[in-house]
């Protein structure tokens, strides 16, 4: 039995890992952290599973988990990392908002055998979208990102179109391919931003509306076609897959790894 501390277990998806993981047989939960909590439990359909805490030294020492899963907000999770990941817990974690050079400094202060699990998206579906974006960015100049995101999102751009552009931009390097499309140097002055943010070359442009939980299009061109690819999340329950994944292969592996594809092996 995988023994879980869910980190912000009162937010949207906390409270959708608490519910993925009790529903799940091979793993429970045994403590929910928020900074904001009150009450002395986690509660699941009315009834008491875990104890709450509003303190995460105190829950890691009081319940000893497996991973500790963190959905809190990017102000927040370097705070709780610095402090989970010197026990020995292994971290599952989808708050964005950490670079690369945060990542490997805070999984530093693990001891050896640990993990720190980074993923921008949990969605298999999104995972998949940036798969085929990378295979179509060698033979397309010029390609654009356009994520839509909830008001409530606590970053712009998302970590999913960030590692998206990311990985776009490095394939055309390799191909040797220079985009066509107009850049920053076509806005109109006082209108500056209006061609989104350059993400190593990609524009990438955020749209915050109420309506909206995580969507993202990746919009490629070339003389005569174009190519959309396009991924949905209607409910925050389709990132409970890869959650429940990264919880059980964490253990597996050591040190800093980012991404699900690496567990989904594509």
């Amino acid at each position: 039995m995988i023994k879980v501390l869910v980190s912000g277990y009162l937010g949207r998806m906390g409270t959708q890992v608490v519910k993925a993981v009790t529903q799940s047989a091979d793993m429970q939960v045994v403590a929910g952290f928020d900074r904001n909590c009150t009450a002395g439990s986690v509660l699941f359909n009315g009834e008491e599973i875990a104890l709450a805490f509003s303190d995460l030294e105190q829950a890691l020492l009081s319940t000893q988990p497996d991973v500790m899963v963190d959905f809190t907000v990017p102000t927040a999770v370097e705070a709780n990392l610095r402090i989970a990941l010197p026990t020995g817990v292994d971290c599952v974690v989808g708050t964005t908002g950490l670079d690369r050079e945060a990542l490997e400094e805070l999984v530093g202060l693990a001891p050896e055998g640990a993990c720190l699990f980074y993923a921008p998206n949990f969605t298999t579906g999104a995972v998949l979208m940036m798969h085929f974006a990378k295979i179509a960015a060698c033979f397309f100049p010029d390609a654009e990102v356009i994520e839509f995101h909830h008001n409530g999102k606590a970053d712009a751009p998302s970590g999913t179109a960030i590692n998206t552009a990311q990985s776009i931009a490095e394939e055309r390097v390799k191909a040797n391919l220079v985009s066509l499309s107009p850049g920053r140097e076509t806005e109109l002055v006082g209108r500056e931003g209006a061609r989104g943010a350059s993400v190593q070359g990609i524009p990438v442009h955020s749209i915050r509306s109420d309506g909206y939980v995580a969507h993202q299009e990746v919009v490629f061109g070339s003389p005569g076609q174009t190519l959309t690819i396009r991924h949905d999340s209607i409910d925050r329950s389709s990132y409970m897959p890869g959650v429940l994944l990264a919880i059980r292969s964490v253990r597996d592996y050591q040190g800093l790894v980012v991404g699900l594809e690496n567990l989904m092996r594509i």
